[in-house]
């Protein structure tokens, strides 16, 4: 379901590293990905991916707050995804974008969604830009119930690839790693191939009420591993991670990718 809103700011202060402002031209999120922290981080009532609040006037919003604002880095879909299925329609983060690019912003968007191809033209226009892409997992079918509403993995790995072609810096964001599921490997042969400017790694990190939608994910789809990771998650078993996140950053490092 849709549902149009109204806002009264744009560019609010983000505290994530090397992102100065937080852009995100849309609340809630389609892509229903079973660990997002977004809910908790929003206040969101109801289930996650079944409403998407459109934030209408944002651009008009963007026009008007960016002149009073020190150029700085804004980043695109910090809680929620700028390229998800309703901006097809919408259209709000592409008009956001011409906004940014006529005042010369430095911009850096993170996606799941191939409809950034959409704004290839828009983007080359920017003087300082970043596109990252979020991969989980290599294999799709792993994709379609982590991630059941956003691209396929072909569809991001092609985003990346034409991206990079046409002089646009990429970068990946390998994470959440899903213990026991993420075939570390697979994922970071795939990422070697599209060639990023650098590849952002991170744990499955639960935050409030995240636990039980991974919990139901697993034991759904892999119940095999659910004692596995009950110990972790649970019982505080953390140590797993330094393993499998040492496992990567060395599969990286071999196929020449910066982390």
């Amino acid at each position: 379901m849709i549902k149009e809103i109204k806002v009264k700011t744009a560019l609010l202060p983000s505290k994530l590293p090397g992102l100065d402002y937080a852009l995100n031209p849309y609340r809630g999120c389609a892509h229903a990905c079973v660990y997002c922290y977004a809910p908790s981080v929003i206040h969101w009532n109801g289930k996650w991916g079944e409403l998407v609040e459109a934030k209408v006037n944002l651009p008009r919003i963007l026009s008007k707050t960016i002149r009073t604002k020190k150029k700085s880095v804004v980043g695109l879909g910090t809680v929620t995804d700028p390229y998800q299925p309703i901006e097809e329609k919408y259209q709000i983060t592409r008009r956001c974008l011409e906004i940014l690019q006529l005042h010369d912003f430095p911009v850096c968007i993170q996606t799941k969604s191939a409809l950034v191809l959409r704004d290839i033209d828009l983007l080359r226009e920017f003087s300082n830009i970043e596109v990252g892409v979020t991969l989980t997992s290599p294999d799709d079918s792993v994709r379609s119930k982590l991630e059941p509403g956003a691209s396929s993995v072909a569809e991001r790995l092609r985003a990346l690839h034409e991206l990079r072609e046409n002089g646009i810096d990429t970068w990946v964001f390998l994470g959440p790693l899903m213990p026991h599921i993420t075939d570390i490997e697979g994922l970071v042969d795939a990422v070697a191939e599209v060639k990023p400017k650098y590849v952002i790694v991170d744990r499955l990190r639960l935050k409030p009420g995240v636990w039980e939608n991974v919990r139901r994910f697993v034991e759904e789809f892999y119940p095999q591993y659910l004692d596995g990771y009950v110990k972790i998650f649970v019982e505080g078993r953390q140590g797993y991670y330094d393993g499998f996140l040492g496992r990567v950053r060395e599969l990286c490092k071999e196929k020449g990718v910066e982390v």
